[in-house]
C-alpha cells in the first residue's frame, strides 16, 4: 500500500469549519490538514450566490496551487449549496466532500416527527436545500429558521475586544430564533430534534442545550463528513499509511484571510492548538 503524504484541504467562511476539522482529525488521525478560514469575507450566509461561488473558486485554486491537496472538504453549508456542483465539474479528479444540513439523520432520530432546522439565510434559500427538504417530504414535519447574524456573532466571540458583546449577542439570537420556531420537547407536536445547519452553530451547542432542555437532540454533520472523506480516500488509495505520529504543527496548518488573533483564539479554544499552527493567508487570496 502506498502512502500519500499530501494534505487534505478544508475551508469555511470562518471558524465554523473547525468543528468539521475536529471530526476529521478523529476519523483520520494519520492525515495532514490545511485549513483556510475566509474571515475577511465572512459570513457567507448573508452574501449573494455569485459572491460565494467566486470566493469558493478562488480559495480552491489557491489551496490546490500552494498545498498540492489530495482532497478538499468544503466545510461550509452555504458554499456547498452555492458551488459544490461547479467544483465537481472543474476538478473531476479531486475527491470533494461538502456539507449539508443533516435532515435524513434527524428523521431517523426524531420520536415526535417534528424537526427544527437552524441555518444561514444563504443555505435556506438555496436550490440545494430545497431539493434536500423535498427528499424527506412526508417523513417528518420541518420548521426551518434562517438565523441572520448568528454565524457572525460566533466569529466575533473569539476576537479581542468583541468577545463579551458577541457572547451576549449569541444568547439573544438563540433565544429569538428558537422562540420563533415554536415549542421544543417530547410532547405531541413539539420539536424533539434540532438540526444545526451551519458548521458555526456546533460551537453554541452548550447554550442551546441549556435553552432547549435535555429532551431535545442536536444533530450536526461533522462525523458524517469525516466518514465520507475516509471512504473517498480509501477508494482512491490516497490514505497516509505511515505509522509515525505527527506533531500538532506537522499535522495542522491553519490560515485566515482576516484577523489572525481571532483564528489563534479559536484554534486554542476548540482544538487546543498552539499559536504556531496559525498563519495569515497571502493578500491575493
Amino acid at each position: 500500500m502506498t502512502s500519500d503524504q499530501r494534505p487534505i484541504g478544508v475551508f469555511d467562511s470562518g471558524i465554523g469549519g473547525l468543528s468539521v476539522l475536529q471530526a476529521l482529525q478523529t476519523e483520520l488521525p494519520h492525515e495532514r490538514f490545511v485549513y483556510l478560514a475566509d474571515n475577511a469575507h465572512a459570513p457567507y450566509g448573508e452574501k449573494t450566490d455569485l459572491y460565494v461561488r467566486q470566493r469558493t473558486h478562488a480559495i480552491t485554486e489557491h489551496l490546490l496551487a500552494q498545498h498540492q491537496l489530495k482532497a478538499l472538504v468544503v466545510a461550509c453549508n452555504t458554499a456547498t449549496a452555492a458551488a459544490i456542483h461547479e467544483l465537481r465539474t472543474r476538478h473531476p479528479q479531486l475527491p470533494l466532500v461538502g456539507v449539508e444540513p443533516a435532515l435524513k439523520p434527524a428523521v431517523a432520530l426524531s420520536q415526535t416527527g417534528h424537526i427544527g432546522v437552524m441555518a444561514t439565510r444563504g443555505t435556506v434559500a438555496s436550490d440545494k436545500f430545497a431539493r434536500l427538504l423535498d427528499s424527506v417530504r412526508g417523513q417528518a414535519q420541518f420548521t426551518v429558521q434562517a438565523c441572520n447574524g448568528l454565524a457572525l456573532a460566533i466569529e466575533q466571540s473569539t476576537l479581542p475586544g468583541l468577545a463579551e458583546a458577541a457572547e451576549q449577542r449569541i444568547t439573544e439570537l438563540l433565544k429569538q430564533y428558537t422562540a420563533a420556531m415554536g415549542a421544543f420537547g417530547k410532547g405531541l407536536g413539539q420539536m424533539d430534534t434540532l438540526v444545526l445547519g451551519c458548521t458555526h452553530y456546533v460551537f453554541v451547542e452548550k447554550p442551546l442545550k441549556a435553552l432547549l432542555g435535555s429532551d431535545v437532540q442536536l444533530v450536526s454533520t461533522g462525523e458524517a463528513v469525516a466518514r465520507q472523506t475516509r471512504r473517498l480516500l480509501e477508494a482512491a488509495g490516497l490514505l497516509r499509511s505511515d505509522p509515525a505520529p505527527l506533531s500538532a504543527i506537522q499535522r495542522l496548518s491553519l490560515f485566515t484571510t482576516g484577523d489572525l488573533h481571532g483564528l489563534e483564539a479559536a484554534a486554542q479554544r476548540w482544538l487546543d492548538l498552539p499559536q504556531g499552527a496559525c498563519h495569515k493567508a497571502p493578500a491575493h487570496v
